[in-house]
């Protein structure tokens, strides 16, 4: 069996294991949902803007009207000419029962009490490369003062929408790691000042700026791997929670995020680093601020 390594400067006495691996498993709690908004971003964006910008909904005024060539309703003509064109899917009528719930909040729960007329509105799946103009034009014929819109515009707004989330979500994962870096920083200065005169000693006896570096980055990097997985730990339950709020909003079923494995697979690869990132980054800082403190020793 190996003898552990002499701790002969008394480093692990200087950088404490209670206060820094509790700041770094905050820290990395806070990393761990930031990068799981990140991806609860992306992932919705996708689902969103797919089913939004596919919308088609066709508005007919005085759906009962003959239509432009008296063959028929106007309703009628319009289910027809959606019917026959192959861009156009899942053609539906809505309604006046779905029509009144969306319009009670203004109108009340039965507009037909009301006396008003209201239009009827179809609802259909648009898969045209192209915009509506061709079929708009047509419906007009059919149907003067047919209106025909797509969900183009409202998935541009959530693309927006969600590309502000993830900015936001990134920007706070900068942010984690600046703090931590700070935090490893603070803590390693401080036990270089408890330290001073046994390194000033060995210093100046010929140690070299290397390995008295590297004794305070194994301190600070053992301490800032254990805190982050902790953190991490902590931090995987309450994405499994959030996942399980967010499952309807994405048309899946909150039956399917009922344990840790239900997470999405890009987050469960990219969380385990965090802990990896962690100690990276307090090895890193502990370096830069042990071999800057040194060069300032007489």
């Amino acid at each position: 069996m190996a003898r552990r390594r002499t701790d002969l400067l008394g480093v692990r006495a200087a950088l404490s294991d209670r206060l820094l691996p509790v700041l770094v498993g905050a820290m990395s709690f806070l990393a761990a949902l930031a990068l799981g908004g990140t991806l609860a971003c992306a992932t919705l964006a996708t689902s969103w803007q797919g089913s939004t910008a596919s919308a088609l909904t066709v508005q007919i005024p005085q759906p009962g009207d003959p239509d432009a060539a008296n063959d028929g309703t106007r309703l009628a003509a319009v289910q027809r000419a959606l019917a026959a064109d192959p861009d156009v899917h899942d053609v539906a009528v809505m309604s006046e029962a779905e029509m009144n719930r969306l319009i009670a909040p203004w109108l009340g729960g039965d507009a037909a009490s009301l006396g008003l007329s209201l239009p009827a509105i179809v609802t259909a799946q648009w898969a045209g490369a192209g915009g509506t103009g061709k079929l708009g034009a047509q419906l007009q014929q059919l149907s003067p003062g047919a209106l025909v819109k797509t969900g183009a515009i409202w998935a541009q707004r959530v693309a927006a929408l969600t590309t502000s989330l993830q900015a936001c979500a990134l920007a706070v994962l900068l942010i984690v790691a600046l703090v931590a870096a700070a935090v490893v920083a603070v803590a390693t200065r401080s036990g270089l000042a408890q330290l001073r005169e046994t390194i000033e000693t060995v210093h100046g006896l010929g140690a070299l700026d290397s390995d008295i570096a590297g004794r305070f980055a194994a301190r600070a990097t053992w301490l800032a791997l254990a805190g982050a997985i902790g953190g991490t730990a902590l931090a995987l339950p309450v994405l499994a929670w959030l996942a399980w709020l967010a499952a309807p909003f994405t048309g899946s079923s909150a039956l399917q995020f009922n344990h840790l494995f239900s997470l999405p697979p890009a987050l469960l690869a990219s969380v385990p680093l965090l802990p990896a990132c962690a100690a990276l980054i307090g090895w890193a800082t502990a370096q830069i601020t042990v071999r800057g403190w040194l060069r300032h020793l007489p």
